[in-house]
């Protein structure tokens, strides 16, 4: 778990990786939808197995920005999946935020694993008509000039995904070094062109990488943004099935 903190130091590069996890349920083509639907509600040991399974995979990355997790239900056999994975993956600090309580039947949450100490987390609830999605600011390094990791899952609609893109937007723009990492639900071309990120500096960390559906990608749904002072090193889709979006992943270098 996290407490709060004083400053620690960070390697100059970090791996970063966003995935939409499914809570484990694991889609493997669209009729799935259908036929394994009763696993978002009813537990299933393939899922735990498949969970386990993501949790040796996150292993050789920095630090994780998790979507779609559930933070102990019916489904998930009361087990909180954002410390399961830590746990799987030798993650020494997780967090979870909470986005939509449906009380023992899910626990929909965004998540975050990090092998490096925060400094400080905060939750934000993002705007929108129907309430449930999230974002957790992070804080790392020093505290005078730390690199900020801002961990999202936007709404569907434009509408509400508009309005949390400028909240996020808002949030970015108060700090120097920043990343934006998560299933933001829309190309990445669309992002781009929102007024709230248009003039911004902010600029896509990756090309038009797709990631969803995992086993026939099409659309680019799961971003890095970041500000000019992080440097891209590689960026990097990878091809594991262990939910209805692939993994996507940066790798960065910080300062000159």
């Amino acid at each position: 778990m996290y407490n709060k903190s004083s400053a620690t130091t960070l390697p100059s590069r970090l791996r970063l990786l966003s995935f939409n996890v499914q809570a484990g349920v694991g889609t493997e083509r669209y009729r799935d939808y259908v036929t394994k639907s009763w696993r978002h509600v009813l537990p299933d040991k393939r899922s735990m197995e498949n969970l386990k399974q993501i949790g040796h995979f996150l292993r050789q990355f920095d630090i994780v920005a998790l979507q779609e997790v559930d933070g102990g239900s019916i489904r998930s056999q009361f087990v909180n999946q954002v410390e399961y994975l830590a746990k799987c993956g030798n993650f020494p600090y997780w967090y979870q935020q909470l986005n939509r309580n449906l009380g023992k039947f899910a626990q929909h949450s965004n998540g975050l694993l990090s092998h490096h100490r925060p400094i400080t987390i905060h939750e934000h609830k993002l705007p929108g008509i129907i309430p449930g999605r999230g974002a957790i600011l992070v804080k790392l390094g020093n505290e005078t000039n730390p690199l900020v990791l801002i961990l999202m899952h936007l709404a569907l609609g434009r509408r509400a995904r508009d309005q949390q893109i400028h909240y996020v937007a808002e949030l970015a723009a108060q700090h120097e070094h920043v990343v934006l990492m998560g299933d933001m639900n829309c190309p990445g071309e669309m992002l781009l062109k929102s007024p709230y990120l248009k003039d911004s500096k902010l600029r896509l960390a990756h090309d038009a990488t797709k990631t969803f559906p995992s086993w026939s990608p099409q659309k680019d749904l799961d971003h890095f943004l970041v500000s000019p002072s992080v440097h891209i090193e590689q960026a990097h889709v990878y091809p594991a099935n262990f939910s209805d979006h692939l993994p996507i992943a940066i790798d960065i270098r910080l300062g000159d």
